[in-house]
């Protein structure tokens, strides 16, 4: 292990030289590339300087306490050496961790795509109320939300809405709320107080670069038309909504959230790359054994991962069974817990060797 943690310390230093080089900080690709590796390996090496500064304490606690002669100081020596130990100990379970395999895109800025599912005008107000959960979860974390296309039905509602989530480690912290979220409660609409039950799903894309996903102009089909309002009629006269078909894949992206045609655009191919991204990522998974696809983050929108009962003041975690009574916190933002609780169960899953947390 510490033949690769100090492999690991020097690429780390080779990369801080090499992103200081002025050629290098020139190229905007290049930096992107070096930051992003750097804040990958950031916490890990942090862990073994300090792992080793705890070694040399703990070395000469040991020292001195073998040549000292007074009891008080003695004493003192013997509970610094306890410390030590204990503080080694703390930062070799902290690096057989970080040793972990690492998912490559975990400090990617993502896509993230909410639509209403079942329940018609109340799955589209719960895709509302997830959009804004996400929204302040993120800005807890600092990081940047930028909507990219919403689909307002005509009761304020989103019956599609998409937007991308930038900042460090975004991917990581977003990457488990893949799947079918089920609501439980009393539509505003209810007359006789009934619950209902709907569902919104949920896409969590990492974003992808140009150079990873090309799209030549002959792969792709871009129509333009006037955009248009909940009912389907036209809220303004020029032609800048876009509709983008792939042609190998025929997928299809359609944005018309902004009056620019070149901003709808451009959000479309980088809604475009991602999904087409995403569609390479679940291949590769497909071909990885059973561990991998067992772990609780499984992307698979069509899974129910999540429900939050309103009566109860309740959110439950199918994956991990975990089950919250703080509902109208998490519905503030507060997904920490949930969030940590999902990735010490995929870490578990990873040291163990076992197939993890599997959704129920």
């Amino acid at each position: 292990m510490i033949d690769r943690l100090e492999s690991i310390s020097r690429h780390y230093s080779e990369l801080e030289a090499e992103l200081a080089r002025p050629e290098v900080m020139a190229d905007h690709e290049q930096v992107t590339t070096l930051a992003r590796e750097l804040a990958g390996m950031r916490d890990i090496v942090e862990a073994y300087r300090d792992y080793r500064e705890a070694e040399k304490a703990h070395e000469e606690a040991r020292e001195l306490l073998h040549a000292e002669r007074d009891p008080e100081m003695q004493e003192y020596l013997r509970t610094e050496e306890t410390a030590t130990a204990a503080r080694i100990e703390e930062l070799s379970d902290r690096l057989k961790f970080f040793l972990l395999p690492r998912d490559p895109n975990d400090e990617r800025d993502v896509i993230v795509e909410i639509q209403g599912a079942e329940g018609g005008d109340e799955a589209e107000l719960f895709a509302r109320d997830l959009f804004e959960m996400y929204t302040k979860f993120a800005a807890t974390k600092g990081w940047k939300i930028d909507l990219i296309d919403a689909q307002e039905s005509g009761i304020g509602g989103f019956s599609k809405v998409e937007f991308e989530v930038k900042g460090q480690g975004a991917y990581s912290q977003l990457k488990f709320e893949g799947g079918v979220h089920r609501v439980q409660r009393v539509p505003k609409t209810e007359s006789q107080g009934r619950i209902h039950t709907s569902a919104a799903t949920v896409a969590v894309m990492p974003e992808a670069d140009a150079v990873e996903i090309e799209l030549p102009e002959k792969d792709i089909k871009v129509e333009t038309s006037t955009s248009t309002g909940p009912g389907g009629q036209s809220v303004n006269t020029t032609y800048s909504a876009i509709r983008i078909t792939h042609l190998p894949t025929g997928m299809v992206v359609s944005i018309q959230d902004e009056k620019s045609q070149l901003k709808n655009r451009d959000k479309a191919m980088k809604v475009l790359r991602a999904r087409l991204y995403e569609r390479k990522l679940a291949e590769q998974h497909a071909e990885q054994d059973a561990q991998r696809r067992g772990m609780v983050r499984t992307g698979n929108r069509s899974e129910k991962i999540r429900t939050y009962n309103f009566k109860e003041n309740r959110v439950t975690d199918h994956r991990i069974h975990l089950t919250l009574n703080k509902l109208d916190r998490v519905m503030q933002g507060e997904l920490e817990e949930i969030v940590d609780a999902l990735i010490s169960a995929e870490r578990a899953a990873q040291l163990g060797g076992g197939t993890g947390a599997g959704a129920a």
